[in-house]
């Protein structure tokens, strides 16, 4: 049987080793919920990374983690503006309704799946500041985009500048962060910019059950703790989902497993040329191509999404075999 060469989604790829080892080492007793020692050093590993004072709390989910973020800013009557295509509009159930009791997105355009502050100011400018019409209280970027590009610190900026003018809430949806991170070459600092809150993610990038909320204000993360209760989010046991953050964390594993997957799409973007949909600035590929072209790449053992009638979505991971990434750069060159 010939084994299946995977590019579904970096959701599928194997936890790293040392994610293991580190859970192994907090199988012991300590105290319950985020009391423990281990949960108690991620403030300071995030701080150290970011080079500001942070507070971070650990979730299970990309979910929870981006409508937590958000409930923290965002009072029911008002709305979030994000991109007609994030995340939290196409692909979360509902749940930002659900955490934020009710709260609307208000979604703007922008190419590449990342808006502008004139695409939001499309939104925001005709909204009268009155009780008949939802106010915006919170704007969400994602990093990388769903269409797998990155912001530059100087769009970074310029949407934070728009936010404090507006009294704006800034979040960021960050669950290919160090995707986009090792794309830029900066710090993570850059890659975040003003952000008053990023949902750190682990689980696409090797992890196995945790993401991080990183507050950059520590009354956000107040109120959060609050609402990660209420959720249901705050595990019994929760040294377990710190040691994969504080182990991801150690030693930049987080970047050097994000590195490996951007090379691997890299690869595959050679080859695609004119094919590509969009710049490949972290490790997803959206290519054009017919139902025939899908299937005969699917003959050959590549599993992968539709993308639409016409395109496919190619992603890759932390532990993409090199081999894979060239058969499928070359299955593509001979369509």
């Amino acid at each position: 049987m010939t084994r299946a060469k995977q590019f579904l989604s970096d959701n599928a790829a194997s936890v790293h080793p040392r994610l293991w080892d580190a859970m192994k080492a907090a199988d012991g007793p300590d105290s319950p919920y985020d009391g423990d020692s281990v949960s108690q050093q991620m403030d300071e590993a995030f701080t150290d990374l970011f080079g500001r004072e942070c507070t971070a709390l650990w979730v299970a989910t990309g979910t929870a983690a981006n409508c937590l973020a958000l409930a923290s800013m965002v009072q029911p009557h008002g709305g979030v503006v994000c991109h007609r295509e994030a995340h939290i509009e196409m692909d979360e159930g509902g749940a930002p309704g659900f955490y934020l009791h009710g709260a609307k997105l208000l979604l703007a355009e922008g190419e590449s799946a990342k808006i502008t502050p004139d695409t939001i100011t499309d939104v925001i400018g005709p909204i009268r500041d009155d009780v008949h019409q939802v106010q915006p209280h919170a704007i969400s970027i994602t990093q990388a985009s769903e269409y797998g590009c990155s912001y530059r610190a100087d769009e970074i900026a310029a949407i934070a500048e728009l936010a404090k003018k507006r009294g704006l809430g800034l979040h960021m949806d960050g669950a290919r962060f160090g995707n986009a991170c090792a794309f830029l070459g900066g710090s993570a600092s850059d890659a975040a910019g003003a952000v008053d809150a990023l949902s750190f993610g682990f689980v696409k990038n090797g992890g196995l059950s945790a993401e991080a909320i990183v507050f950059f204000d520590a009354g956000l993360a107040d109120v959060a703790r609050y609402r990660r209760k209420r959720a249901g989010h705050l595990q019994s046991k929760g040294r377990y989902l710190a040691a994969q953050i504080l182990a991801m964390l150690e030693g930049d594993l987080w970047l050097d497993n994000a590195r490996s997957a951007n090379a691997a799409a890299q690869e595959i973007a050679k080859a695609a040329a004119d094919r590509l949909m969009h710049p490949v600035e972290a490790n997803e590929i959206f290519l054009r191509c017919t139902a025939e072209e899908r299937g005969a790449l699917r003959a050959e053992g590549f599993e992968f999404y539709d993308w639409g009638s016409d395109a496919a979505r190619l992603v890759t991971a932390w532990n993409t075999p090199q081999e894979d990434a060239l058969a499928l750069a070359q299955s593509i060159a001979r369509l």
